[in-house]
């Protein structure tokens, strides 16, 4: 079994000064791109519901970021966790098939009380929260046949990024692993992609449980051990903790949309743009994807939640509009017969090379039929964004821009943005916290 003192030793020993700058500027892309998503997702039905839910269950002295009701730590890694992954545009990683950043992100705004805490050691924090919830993500993947939600292992980093805050043992800190595994949310994913619901990824529950696993070990509960980090089958996962930044593979979304629908778009974008071709001389798209994504097939979305799983709405929407925005997830953009009509046009195939790739790449190609029976067809595409290609600094910025300005004022969201652009003018910690406060009336959807 992997020494647990090894996870430990890194979780509460690993300084700004150790880390590579590639890899701190990869948190400052992560914690940019979140706290977008959070001010967007604000403004959605299920951040209402759950902002609601934490000040009435989880009251205490904490404002909550974009809402400013007092609730306890737990209360704050829920609702804003739940915020984020309410509009389904967040990093994520391509192997644990999830997303990290939407419960560790909240966690770390919910637990840091050093007011003189710098901008390096929160990063230095996330990145911790990182590499334990990806790892634990992987090992989950290789040792269990169902495909769990992101929750069931987030909550390891959320355990994590807690136990190095509050500085407890590192005794304790292995409790808490074990506690945040054992009672971490393992839903099953698969359900949600074909009835999709509030519930998402189940990430508001990965923050919440791995705050009071963390809770609860530093009172001395027990729950160790944590399989998916001190098992003898996941050894390779964990040996290269400090030398292999996981974090460095995180991926970024270019469209608020389940990243499965992602390939279709940019392969339809394609033709769009290599072909003048009028939308009403398309009578057909063909989509060849993988076996997963065959199942974003609801047709008829009720809600924004619905249409953020809907392939075929994802490549309605980029058809007409040439992109996909947080607006035109909401019935009042989508429902409209133009847009049905080419949803009623989107047939989905199973690919044998895509599901083969998958979940290393996510791959679609379509196909254009036109009036007059000829047809177009694009290349194999893979979503924008992914490590390997990813989005720049300037277009994270620009989505920035995009998600959080109906919500923060033009001060805040430059000062979030330098973080990742001007990192001398970026603010402290602790004045960011403040910034969040500062909303302004703006609504997604009811």
């Amino acid at each position: 079994m992997t020494s647990p003192n090894k996870i430990t030793g890194f979780i509460h020993g690993l300084v700004p000064a150790q880390i590579p700058p590639e890899v701190l500027h990869m948190a400052r892309r992560c914690l940019v791109d979140t706290l977008a998503v959070w001010a967007a997702g604000t403004m959605t039905e299920p951040s209402r519901i759950a902002r609601n839910h934490a000040a009435k269950r989880y009251p205490g002295t904490l404002p909550m970021p974009f809402d400013g009701r007092p609730v306890n730590s737990v209360g704050l890694a829920f609702s804003g966790a739940a915020t984020v992954d309410a509009l389904d545009a967040h990093d994520g990683h391509q192997l644990c098939k999830g997303h990290a950043s939407v419960a560790l992100v909240p966690a770390l705004f919910a637990e840091l009380r050093n007011a003189t805490c710098t901008m390096d050691e929160l990063l230095c924090h996330l990145v911790v929260g990182q590499e334990i919830a990806i790892r634990a993500g992987l090992s989950l993947h290789a040792t269990t046949p169902d495909y769990h939600s992101s929750g069931a292992w987030n909550a390891l980093g959320c355990a994590a990024i807690t136990s190095r805050l509050r500085e407890l043992s590192q005794e304790q800190t292995r409790q808490a692993l074990g506690i945040a595994e054992y009672y971490g949310p393992r839903a099953p994913m698969m359900r949600c992609i074909e009835h999709p619901t509030m519930v998402k990824d189940s990430s508001s529950w990965g923050a919440l449980t791995g705050l009071s696993a963390a809770d609860l070990a530093e009172d001395g509960f027990t729950g160790a051990p944590a399989m998916t980090v001190e098992a003898t089958e996941v050894d390779a996962i964990w040996s290269d903790l400090s030398a292999n930044w996981r974090i460095l593979e995180s991926n970024f979304k270019a469209y608020p949309v389940c990243r499965w629908a992602h390939p279709p778009v940019e392969a339809i974008l394609s033709v769009l743009r290599d072909h003048d071709i009028p939308r009403d001389e398309i009578t057909k798209i063909t989509v060849p994807t993988f076996h997963e994504a065959t199942k974003l097939a609801t047709r008829r979305p009720e809600d924004s939640d619905a249409a953020q799983y809907s392939l075929p709405l994802a490549v309605a929407l980029a058809t007409r509009f040439g992109t996909i925005q947080p607006d035109h997830l909401l019935p009042d953009h989508y429902d409209q017969p133009e847009i049905w009509a080419l949803v009623d046009m989107v047939s989905l195939e199973e690919d044998d090379k895509c599901n083969s790739a998958f979940p290393a790449e996510r791959y679609a190609r379509v196909t254009l039929t036109l009036k007059d029976g000829s047809q177009l067809g694009s290349d194999f595409k893979a979503a924008r964004g992914n490590h390997d290609a990813p989005l720049t600094d300037q277009e994270l910025i620009e989505k920035l821009e995009h998600f959080a300005g109906p919500v923060l004022d033009a001060e805040a969201r430059k000062s979030i943005s330098n973080i990742l652009s001007n990192p001398g003018e970026a603010s402290s910690p602790s004045n960011l916290m403040k910034l969040l406060q500062r909303s302004q009336s703006g609504k997604l959807g009811d």
